[in-house]
């Protein structure tokens, strides 16, 4: 995607606007599946849960991570090729419902798919067995998140010792253990996260081997970061990392699965706002966008993240305030954005904004989100 199509865009549609370039989400699910051969991707649809992304990247080869019954539903009547649910193994092959707390609508709904779903405590498996006996079950343990630009270990996860007596329990409780999952944090660029929890998970499994407990699924989660700067490592560097400890840790009839989100769309989304406003306050040009963190810039807010602001005119950049259309003094896009001066109804643009933004967008003010049009289908 070049600049010139990015305005040529934005004239035909209208601002603010985000585009989605299909061609980069299929050039991340290979770049994903040439580093990490063993591993099939399951994509994180909370990521970004635009239906055209899922269809493309069912026909690239993914398989889907959901965390609610609307993601789940989602998925599944999107493709339309996909057998009947009653076919089990299609199910688990294709979708795995990795929220650890389910409400117990949600449970019942599910429970003719027979899916496969994760838990962290007793409670939780006793409600899958009374409200969706047919489901399997994955267990999520607590793992290390330091460094992490989203930190989920204090939320989910149960302590590795105790795993192996949750499956045992789900066992007796009739209900299918597949295996164990874990999350080292979104946006993970401390690559020891995965190397301790691959080896805790790989004591997990060993324990429970050796109490009878068959393992055939080690799900290892997201936090595949994005390039979003120059600083984040490659993701060739994790992959070694992970490759050698999956070879030495776990044995062939494994099935190793992920849940990247972040890596696949993150790259593959440009912003287009239009200056609707311009002061000067204390000396510091200050713009007005057509936009807001309460839409496309969300990430802001809610992801811990950064979407540095481009101009299409060029000229001497200095600091200045950019700030969103709402009413709200919570709405602040930056304080020291570097941009040319500019003018009413220039267009400014952000790049890696397909993760999480448009995704948790909301109406606040009034002001609806941002058009979304997919290029490169």
């Amino acid at each position: 995607m070049n600049l010139r199509q990015l305005q040529a865009l934005a004239r035909q549609h209208g601002t603010p606007l985000v585009v989605v370039d299909h061609a980069v989400i299929r050039r991340n699910f290979a770049e994903f599946r040439r580093h990490f051969p063993k591993v099939q991707p399951y994509y994180a649809v909370k990521a970004n849960p635009e239906p055209e992304i899922v269809r493309t990247l069912f026909r690239a080869g993914a398989s889907f991570d959901v965390a609610s019954l609307p993601e789940f539903m989602l998925v599944y009547e999107n493709i339309k090729s996909w057998p009947a649910p009653a076919q089990q193994d299609f199910i688990w092959d294709k979708i795995i419902y990795a929220n650890p707390t389910k409400p117990r609508q949600t449970l019942e709904a599910l429970d003719r798919y027979k899916p496969l779903v994760t838990f962290d405590n007793l409670t939780e498996l006793e409600k899958i067995h009374a409200y969706a006996p047919h489901a399997g079950v994955v267990v999520r343990l607590r793992v290390p998140n330091t460094g992490s630009m989203v930190e989920l270990s204090s939320k989910f996860g149960c302590d590795p010792a105790e795993a192996v007596d949750l499956m045992l329990a789900a066992t007796r409780l009739g209900l299918a253990v597949e295996g164990v999952s874990f999350h080292v944090g979104s946006q993970c660029c401390n690559f020891e996260n995965y190397v301790q929890s691959l080896n805790m998970a790989s004591a997990v499994m060993r324990e429970a081997r050796s109490r009878g407990q068959p393992m055939k699924i080690l799900d290892i989660g997201g936090g595949f970061p994005a390039p979003y700067h120059q600083d984040v490592p490659p993701i060739a560097t994790l992959a070694r990392k992970i490759n050698a400890e999956i070879d030495r840790l776990f044995p062939p009839d494994v099935e190793i699965i992920a849940e990247p989100g972040r890596f696949m769309v993150a790259s593959a989304a440009w912003a287009v706002s239009r200056i609707i406003g311009k002061a000067r306050r204390d000396g510091k040009p200050c713009y007005y966008i057509d936009d807001s963190v309460y839409h496309t810039f969300s990430g802001i807010i809610f992801d811990h993240c950064k979407y540095p602001l481009k101009s299409f005119r060029r000229g001497r950049k200095e600091i200045c305030a950019v700030f969103g259309q709402t009413c709200d003094g919570l709405d602040v896009l930056s304080l020291s954005e570097e941009l040319p001066e500019l003018k009413l109804d220039d267009l400014v643009y952000a790049e890696n904004i397909g993760a999480y933004g448009s995704a948790s967008a909301t109406w606040f003010n009034g002001f609806p989100p941002a058009k979304v049009v997919h290029v490169n289908l």
